[in-house]
């Protein structure tokens, strides 16, 4: 693996999240990822692929939840911050993902992605073109799905106290197509630090989207979370 490997470790780097412009899902911490084989290439096109599923807890009836969720207008940006978030029509958005790279080359990756109304209690967001933006030598494929759970009281506290689980799965493909001189190198080695790059990534967003997604809605209801609940973020 990559990450054994000292002498090419000290050549990935990553900017933290904590400190620049990153988004991808409203989620929680990863617990489970799956990534492509490294020979997954398409002539001089690198995929990068992560299937991710998680879920986390709120402390509330489902459909106030899904109120607070349909008005995303008034908290997807605040939640985003400090990352950079356009509007985009009705439903979609702008985001600037972060600063990132390996082998000293970097990208900042601007993506933009549509909220679809939901269905069932389940809420869809997919990849839309970003008006007057063409990406320099990347493409982005965003498929999320987030599902509103009722979980039975009992289960949990004898406390009168309505608990709602939110579940997500996510489904990304990231498309590059690296210069000469990182062409050069394995392709199994680039596939591979690719790969872990990108867990780090959506791994460090989602950590952080959870904690803001959670403390933003429950202060909204002038409710606080529970302690075991924000020693997990």
């Amino acid at each position: 693996m990559i990450s054994k490997n000292q002498e090419y470790q000290s050549m990935e780097s990553f900017e933290p999240l904590e400190s620049t412009e990153a988004v991808l899902s409203i989620a929680s911490p990863i617990a489970d990822t799956e990534t492509a084989s490294p020979e997954k290439s398409l002539g001089t096109t690198t995929i990068f692929y992560g299937r991710y599923q998680d879920s986390m807890e709120m402390y509330a009836s489902a459909d106030t939840i899904a109120e607070y969720l349909n008005n995303h207008s008034s908290w997807f940006s605040r939640c985003a911050e400090p990352m950079k978030v356009e509007p985009l029509g009705e439903n979609g958005y702008a985001l600037v993902i972060g600063r990132f790279g390996s082998f000293g080359y970097e990208v900042e990756p601007k993506v933009g992605l549509e909220l679809l109304p939901p269905k069932n209690r389940i809420y869809r967001i997919r990849t839309i073109p970003v008006p007057d933006y063409q990406a320099p030598g990347y493409e982005v494929d965003y498929n999320s799905s987030l599902q509103l759970i009722e979980i039975q009281q009992s289960q949990f506290s004898n406390n009168s106290v309505e608990i709602t689980r939110v579940e997500w799965e996510l489904d990304l493909k990231v498309y590059i197509n690296f210069p000469r001189f990182i062409q050069r190198l394995p392709k199994a080695l680039v596939q591979s630090t690719g790969d872990r790059l990108l867990n780090q990534i959506v791994r460090q967003v989602s950590r952080r989207l959870t904690r803001k997604v959670q403390e933003d809605f429950h202060q909204s209801l002038g409710i606080e979370l529970p302690a075991n609940v924000k020693k997990n973020k």
